[in-house]
């Protein structure tokens, strides 16, 4: 990950200004932005100014408002804060048993060494944007669960939707089928390659011996000579009634082609009893 030094935003404060002063010679060669303030007061100032603040420093012993009780109200203006206390080694009991309850990143005791004072804001300061990133990762993971969750839903809905369709188009289609099987004459559907797609019940009765099902067979298969041979001549009789003896009985026959901008070609015949 890589760090913008020159984004970084300090904040120190310390009732005495030579130690300010100290702290500032401490940042002179990096590219922090630093703000100080000489009491609790005025640092909750500049955060209020500045909340993109991302270091805190502060001393621990100070008129009015110590370090801790001031980083406290800190954290709750800008908790992502990285909050630092500086103390003397009087104070470090005090400053242990407070960490938890400022919200306290470390402590450093003075007097401290530049290069390892250095060296430790430049750690809180990676912490910072590693806790960022979390965040940032944590609201896009959000972000996602979000979608997936509004996408799952559209889903569902467009399932719902589908099955009801597909319910609606199951009960038309079986009661399409009672109606033909109602009807006293026998119908057939074929395919333009003879294929038998629809029958109804009558259809069973005149034209199978054993009154079973003629779909998926093909009309060779099923059909007598006589009745292949108006199929054959369908398209040019069309609508008007012919004669077929099937059993020693008679039959009318009547047939249509069904036209291809229906979606299906084939062919439907009715066999009617005379």
């Amino acid at each position: 990950m890589v760090i913008q030094l020159d984004e970084i935003k300090i904040l120190c404060v310390d009732d005495e200004k030579n130690v300010l002063r100290s702290l500032q010679r401490v940042f002179m060669d990096e590219d922090f932005e630093i703000f100080t303030a000489d009491s609790g007061d005025k640092g909750l100032t500049i955060i209020e100014e500045n909340p993109d603040i991302a270091l805190i420093i502060s001393d621990y012993r100070m008129p009015g408002m110590n370090g801790v009780d001031f980083l406290k109200k800190a954290y709750e203006k800008v908790p992502a804060t990285i909050r630092i206390v500086l103390s003397g080694f009087a104070d470090t009991a005090a400053v242990v048993g407070a960490v938890n309850e400022g919200k306290i990143y470390k402590f450093i005791p003075k007097p401290w060494q530049d290069d390892e004072l250095l060296a430790s804001i430049k750690e809180a300061i990676h912490v910072y944007f590693l806790r960022q990133k979390n965040e940032q990762l944590a609201d896009s993971l959000m972000e996602a669960n979000d979608e997936l969750t509004r996408l799952n839903e559209i889903l569902e809905e467009q399932v719902a939707n589908q099955t009801q369709d597909l319910e609606f188009q199951i009960n038309a289609m079986r009661f399409t089928q009672n109606v033909m099987d109602a009807l006293p004459a026998a119908v057939l559907g074929l395919t333009p390659d003879g294929l038998i797609v629809m029958g109804n019940k009558m259809s069973e009765v005149i034209l199978s011996d054993s009154a079973r099902s003629l779909v998926g067979m093909t009309a060779k298969q099923a059909l007598p000579e006589d009745l292949l041979k108006i199929i054959s001549r369908v398209d040019e009789f069309g609508s008007d009634a012919q004669e077929v003896i099937l059993n020693s009985k008679t039959f009318t026959v009547r047939g249509a082609q069904i036209p291809s901008d229906l979606g299906q070609e084939g062919i439907v015949l009715m066999l009617d009893r005379k």
